[in-house]
């Protein structure tokens, strides 16, 4: 687009009118600024697709991906940048990323909690202390050596401090979302890390308003009057505000939706505080932190704001920050072996303050050596702060371009080497206690039953619960049952912000969570409503973690709870038309793990509906269950659930028993197992009924036996069936379900029946274990109950 006289850019209409009308679209602003938010969002999605096996958070992702963009890579192509970051178009841009910066900055400060400041310990304080000073003192000896060689001219006084701010500053939610992804932010470490990164972060944007007052043009009293009104409007905040938005949370009650007009109110707040603080100097991002930080975090009303803010500013337009800076950033400025000397020197400057302050001070805390050393690292993430502190020191002219491209390179390479280095260095000891009771085949069947029922979505509910009620039993020590919901660990705040307030009782968390969210509700009224009305004790659990990893959570809850058995969901849906419906790959491979690291029997749940879409009460259970009986340990085990459900007086029990082979090894334990069935359970028993087929049965018999069952409402089976495959496809596709199973999870089988399919703990097998046993160690017993909810029994095993 031509200029005009003078030199001055000619400005660019809204909107066009259309390629028809000869008019090229991205001669407007609006179509343009779609289509940069479309390419940005596009390749920063591929780029942290291709990072997640490396285990890198997406800010790394949006880094490069702005690089990419920038004079660095594509834009050095002169056709492509005038044409989709032409010079007219960048105002516009920088307006949208600025106020996605605004919005994000809001959502930093509801994360953080200041009561849970206060309470940081002295340990916490002190390794953040150190992890600040000692980065930030070597941070202005770097200062001078820049100087004398590529930041010549600079103001000397701002650019001491923006690079002892640089180099000092921890990301706090890059920090959430890796401690959340390893791990560890219920951990001791995790929780120091957090309250140390939450001390500096306020420290930091003290030290930003600090550096951007004295960026300023004028004398140093203009300076001094920015940091006092600056002060008055921070007190203002919390003395007049904060009373304002603490009255909106109060009528925002539990259960009822928040307002539209409080959150409507609340938004508009945060972009007047922007104002407020960018006609005071220090830049509007401030005051939409302040206005986070003084939001009552008690109640839905936090939460709410949460979730309505995160997803549009987060996925659209919080990336075209980095694509602002990435076009500020030519990594082609630093040529020369002096230049890349001084990224040497950064990046170690940066690393050894930060790593080495936060583990000297650690190791005075008489923290251990090697958590001292994870605690270093975990404190050098940088991340988006960074670049805000950067971009600021590059348009008040405190940064030139070298500078600029240095300090973002050392970004990117502190928090890349963040995640691999803590893997490497550091792995919590997962420590239980052994327990017996680890299958549902016992020697004492009276004894409690632990049961651990997990579950993806509200879908399965209905079907867990009657699970349980068939399960219940009749016995004196009836069934507890851990709920678990499984959720995938994201990059959204409010994820991170669910797990850092967890209560720490191992990992995963109980579910206390009450703000509001809807679903987390749902699950837990409907696990408490049926505890009342039942015998069955149940505890709502959460599993907030990465689908690569998530096995682990399943596999020491189940181990700490002492659960006999695990009961996971088949990784394809049920769908109206009688169809399975894949959720993916990654589920069945949560699925494949925990059957190889499980502590105690694992049991997969094909969900056809089990008593319909609803939870059926006690004195409406009417249910067929037939078990296939080949034998093995799992066909036992199927059976000896089996035989527990069929306590139930609504539930009636059909057993197959096919011919074993003729070499089998487990014959005698089947043969006294189905002895005592008979002589315990089917005699005299109306409910039960025993059925043995003729021993010369082929695949096409046993096939004929299955269809000739009858419409029944549950098949239990074993995994390790000694049986021919009986499905041309299918077994091959899910080896979890086993010969028997994979046929009867065919929608040809059967689109009404739901399968259970058992695999039971074999003590002589080799086990991959996740938990350590330790004789003597103190575990939370938390048996959840009327009598007992809310409290946890400590004992000694």
């Amino acid at each position: 687009m031509a200029d005009e006289p003078g030199g001055a850019l000619k400005p660019m209409k809204a909107t066009s009118d259309g390629v028809f009308q000869g008019e090229n679209p991205l001669n407007s602003a609006l179509p343009l600024a779609i289509l940069q938010i479309c390419i940005v969002v596009v390749l920063t999605r591929v780029l942290a697709f291709m990072l997640r096996p490396l285990r890198q958070p997406r800010v790394i992702a949006e880094i490069i991906g702005g690089i990419l963009l920038g004079p660095s890579a594509l834009g050095r192509s002169t056709a492509f940048l005038n044409t989709v970051f032409p010079k007219q178009s960048l105002t516009v841009l920088d307006t949208l990323a600025n106020i996605g910066l605004l919005y994000f900055l809001f959502l930093v400060g509801l994360e953080l909690d200041l009561r849970a400041i206060r309470r940081t310990g002295s340990s916490a304080l002190v390794i953040a202390v150190a992890g600040i000073s000692l980065p930030f003192i070597m941070g202005i000896g770097t200062s001078f050596v820049l100087e004398s060689t590529v930041a010549r001219g600079v103001p000397m006084g701002p650019f001491l401090v923006f690079m002892g701010v640089a180099l000092s500053i921890t990301a706090f939610p890059v920090l959430a979302r890796i401690l959340a992804e390893l791990k560890l932010l219920t951990t001791d470490l995790g929780r120091m890390a957090m309250s140390a990164a939450a001390v500096n972060d306020v420290v930091a944007w003290i030290l930003l308003a600090l550096a951007i007052a004295l960026s300023g043009s004028g004398s140093p009293l203009v300076s001094l009057w920015v940091l006092l009104t600056g002060a008055g409007f921070v007190l203002a905040a919390f003395f007049l505000l904060r009373p304002v938005l603490a009255w909106m949370a109060r009528r925002s009650p539990e259960g009822e939706p928040v307002k539209e007009l409080y959150i409507c109110s609340t938004l508009a707040i945060v972009l007047a505080a922007g104002f407020a603080t960018d006609t005071i100097g220090i830049h509007a991002l401030f005051g939409a932190f302040i206005v986070g930080i003084i939001v009552p975090k008690e109640g839905p009303f936090a939460g709410v704001l949460l979730e309505k803010v995160e997803d549009l500013i987060s996925g659209l337009f919080l990336p075209l920050y980095f694509v602002s800076s990435g076009l500020k950033t030519d990594v082609m400025t630093i040529r020369g072996g002096k230049s890349w000397a001084l990224l040497v020197l950064v990046v170690a400057t940066a690393c050894i303050g930060k790593i080495g302050g936060t583990l000297v001070a650690s190791l005075l805390m008489r923290v251990p050596l090697r958590e001292a050393l994870t605690l270093g690292f975990l404190m050098n993430t940088k991340g988006l702060v960074e670049l805000i502190v950067l971009n600021i020191g590059k348009d008040r002219h405190v940064l030139n371009d070298e500078t600029f491209a240095i300090l973002v390179l050392m970004a990117l390479i502190t928090t890349f080497i963040t995640t691999p280095v803590v893997m490497a260095i550091y792995k919590p000891a997962r420590r239980g206690p052994p327990y017996k009771n680890r299958a549902v085949q016992r020697a004492n069947p009276n004894d409690e039953f632990r049961m651990m029922a997990c579950f993806h979505s509200t879908r399965n509910i209905p079907t867990i619960i009657n699970l349980m009620e068939s399960s219940r039993g009749t016995r004196k020590r009836g069934i507890t049952v851990y709920a678990m919901h499984l959720v995938e660990l994201s990059e959204r705040s409010s994820a991170i912000s669910m797990v850092h307030k967890a209560r720490r009782n191992g990992m995963p968390f109980w579910n206390r969570r009450r703000n509001g969210d809807g679903d987390g509700d749902q699950l837990v009224v409907a696990f408490e409503t049926y505890q009342q009305l039942s015998r069955v004790s149940i505890r709502a659990m959460t599993a907030i973690s990465d689908l690569h990893t998530m096995h682990e959570d399943v596999v020491t809850s189940a181990h700490q709870k002492r659960a006999a058995l695990i009961v996971l969901p088949f990784h394809k849906l049920h769908q109206v038309d009688g169809h399975m419906e894949s959720l993916g790959d990654q589920y069945q491979h949560i699925n494949q793990r925990v059957l190889h690291h499980a502590p105690c029997s694992v049991g997969i749940l094909v969900d056809r509906g089990l008593g319909g879409a609803a939870q059926v009460a006690a004195s409406d259970v009417s249910y067929t269950i037939v078990a296939a009986f080949f034998g093995g340990r799992d066909d036992r085990e199927a059976l000896a659930y089996g035989m527990r459900m069929v306590e139930h007086p609504g539930i009636a029990l059909h057993v197959l028993r096919f011919p074993p082979p003729a070499d089998s090894s487990e014959r005698a334990a089947d043969d006294a197992f189905l002895e005592e069935f008979r002589a315990k359970v089917a005699n005299g028993n109306e409910s039960v009924r025993y059925e043995e087929k003729p021993a010369a049965g082929g695949k096409a018999e046993v096939v004929e036996a299955f269809k000739a069952a009858g419409r029944c409402n549950l098949f239990l089976v074993g995994q390790g069936t000694p049986c021919a495959p009986l499905a041309d496809r299918g077994a091959d596709d899910c080896p979890e379900l086993g010969p028997v199973g994979s046929y009867l999870a065919l929608p040809e089988f059967s689109t009404v029946a739901s399968v259970l399919v058992m695999k039971q703990y074999d003590p002589t097998a080799k086990h991959y274990d996740l938990v350590e046993e330790v004789a003597e160690i103190a575990v939370d017993v938390d048996t959840p109950g009327p009598s007992n909810r809310g409290t946890n029994t400590s004992f000694r095993a």
